[in-house]
């Protein structure tokens, strides 16, 4: 006679009393645990964003409210008087258009060539491109103001001062665009390309179809940073331009200070607008910053 033990009753109760009993506990050392770092994320967010709302909602009030005494965080009297007054003091849509075309044409070129040189420096076994990866990293330990001087002379040289494609050619190569790149295109594996080439794929090919569609979160990436650094930029513009048609939106908020009076509530007003496109970009393309499945197409 063949017999089967069935678990008892009792037997299976204390088995998920037990069960829930470990499950409650993980829970509660994982909430405690949670506690800590989320304390800090949000004394940081209160850091980084009250001084961000307190600049915002004084763009919205008087200027004669601005330096009041007690100082208040909410506007008594919200107006949109310092933003009218901005866009009118100066021609903002033709700085718009300006910085615009400097930002995406610079942008555009410089993810292109940042991602091209960063698969040669990746995937190129050569010496002297080791060394020039070398003294492109090299230039990141030099302030930017010690290159000014050379970058107008040779800008100037070429023909290009007081033009857009002045502010733009220099800031096509940027270290570490390539830098970026170069580090993703190493963690891509090697068989992958070897597979492809097997294939008989050309360079040309294997870049275009297989890195470039890899790497499309790093482009995303450079490009919000790139178009950020290009639309702040102030210095270089500043040194390029004299013809007030060609300026950028920096250079314009600037000629609104006067040499004796400023006016903070228009100054308020028109920083205001110009964190407008850098905002909406980062909310229009952070959904597509996210890791790259790089092992995609091969088998362990």
């Amino acid at each position: 006679m063949t017999t089967t033990d069935m678990p008892r009753p009792v037997d299976a109760e204390s088995g998920r009393a037990v069960s829930k009993k470990r499950s409650g506990k993980a829970g509660s050392g994982g909430l405690r645990r949670a506690v800590a770092p989320t304390t800090l994320l949000w004394i940081l967010a209160c850091l980084y964003g009250v001084p961000v709302l307190w600049f915002i909602l004084s763009s919205l009030k008087p200027a004669s409210d601005l330096f009041s005494y007690p100082l208040t965080l909410v506007p008594h009297n919200p107006t949109f008087s310092g933003y009218t007054a901005a866009w009118r003091s100066a021609n903002f849509s033709q700085y718009f258009i300006n910085t615009t075309i400097v930002c995406v044409v610079a942008t555009i070129l410089t993810v292109g060539v940042s991602c091209c040189t960063g698969y040669a420096l990746a995937k190129y076994d050569n010496k002297w491109l080791k060394f020039f990866f070398v003294c492109i990293l090299a230039t990141t330990m030099l302030p930017s103001e010690v290159m000014l001087a050379p970058q107008f002379l040779v800008v100037r040289d070429l023909g290009l001062y007081n033009s857009l494609a002045g502010i733009i050619l220099p800031a096509v190569l940027t270290a570490t665009g390539c830098f970026m790149f170069r580090q993703f295109f190493v963690t891509v594996p090697d068989e992958l390309v070897e597979a492809a080439r097997i294939d008989g794929a050309r360079e040309l090919s294997i870049f275009l179809r297989i890195m470039v569609p890899l790497s499309r979160p790093i482009m995303l990436t450079l490009a919000i940073l790139s178009f950020q650094w290009r639309w702040n930029d102030y210095i270089w513009p500043l040194l390029m331009l004299n013809d007030p048609s060609k300026f950028t939106v920096q250079i314009g908020i600037q000629s609104i200070v006067g040499a004796q009076n400023i006016n903070w509530s228009v100054l308020l007003g028109a920083s205001v607008i110009s964190m407008i496109p850098l905002i909406a970009i980062f909310l229009v393309f952070q959904r597509y910053v996210m890791g790259a499945d790089i092992n995609a197409g091969l088998k362990d």
